[in-house]
């Protein structure tokens, strides 16, 4: 700051007014200020800004999820350069940090509040039993749920949420009016709130119907246990006549399988995968999938948690529901028979 001010013509008070936003100098001069700070390439010191209360300028994303099923999942990747697009807008950093299990995030979020590393963070994979948010309201940290229930309320927590229920049951009517009466819906991760929902939407649309042989298997999301639950469904004395995945990965893997099982898709079995994506293209069939905007979503979440910092209320968003395309991957059911 001495630099800037000896170079500027002006004191070291009126630097620092004019970097920070202050009344206290001219437009003039603050434009000055800021050309020559520019051309010294000067970058405001975070740990500056934490200590005089002025925020981090940073924002904190932690992942409770096995690291080895990250780099396959192309929501996540979509997500945070959503999330990236809307933070570089207001010269915000991304501080992300995976972690074992969400009692070890808490302890991230609780170290991130002692040590003024983040002004808010950015929350994945809401649990149906979630301690993190009563972690962030006792905090006082601001937040954004992404993926939460539209009817909880947390001062401070905006929510940013996807009907997982709609799109369930646009499956369902899709898969039905295709004759198919053995779905079998091959989950992600056991716990999480959107997982649920999807789980109880299918059963509820079975029961609608009357239909007994419908499931859901939940997985940790990878290749590996989705062609493991695929091959043990396939190989049961009454195997199912469509499958649903929770992503494209696993739908891609289940595709794979049932080809080694000597199962055609879609002539033996239909698939729908939930994540759309170039996966989805790049394979034969190519996969009917529920299509979103998993980069605008995150966009939305990035925007909602910069409203909160700006000392905006907390808000519930609703993002479109998802999508279902149809491809090659579904077809009538072998055995179909007219609708009930």
């Amino acid at each position: 700051m001495k630099d800037i001010a000896r170079r500027a013509g002006v004191s070291q008070s009126a630097v620092s007014f004019a970097l920070n936003g202050r009344p206290g100098v001219s437009e003039d001069t603050r434009d000055r200020v800021r050309q020559v700070a520019e051309e010294l390439g000067w970058r405001p010191s975070t740990a500056a800004r934490a200590l005089s209360g002025e925020g981090a300028a940073t924002v904190g994303f932690v992942l409770a999820r096995p690291a080895e099923t990250l780099g396959v999942d192309s929501f996540f990747l979509q997500l945070v350069s959503g999330i990236q697009e809307v933070l570089a807008e207001r010269h915000l950093g991304l501080l992300f940090q995976v972690v074992e299990d969400v009692e070890d995030e808490c302890a991230v979020y609780r170290r991130w509040w002692a040590e003024h590393r983040v002004d808010g963070v950015l929350v994945v994979d809401p649990r149906t039993d979630d301690p993190r948010t009563g972690v962030l309201d006792e905090l006082g940290l601001p937040g954004v749920v992404i993926g939460g229930a539209p009817d909880e309320r947390h001062p401070g927590l905006s929510t940013v949420w996807a009907d997982d229920a709609g799109a369930m049951a646009a499956v369902v009517d899709e898969l039905y009016a295709l004759g198919h009466r053995r779905i079998v819906h091959i989950a992600g991760l056991p716990g999480l709130a959107h997982t649920e929902r999807r789980i109880r939407t299918l059963r509820a649309e079975a029961e609608r119907r009357g239909l007994t042989a419908v499931k859901s298997v939940t997985t940790d999301y990878s290749d590996a246990e989705g062609a493991a639950v695929t091959r043990r469904v396939l190989e049961a004395s009454a195997p199912p006549t469509a499958l649903i995945y929770d992503n494209d990965v696993m739908a891609l893997a289940g595709v794979a399988t049932a080809t080694e099982l000597g199962r055609s898709v879609p002539a033996d079995v239909s698939v729908v995968a939930w994540e759309d994506s170039a996966l989805c293209r790049m394979v034969k069939p190519w996969l009917s999938a529920l299509s979103r905007d998993s980069v605008e979503f995150g966009r939305t979440a990035a925007t909602e948690l910069t409203a909160l910092l700006d000392g905006g209320p907390a808000r519930t968003v609703r993002v479109p529901v998802p999508r279902l395309i149809v491809r090659d991957s579904t077809a009538a059911a072998r055995t179909a028979r007219p609708p009930r």
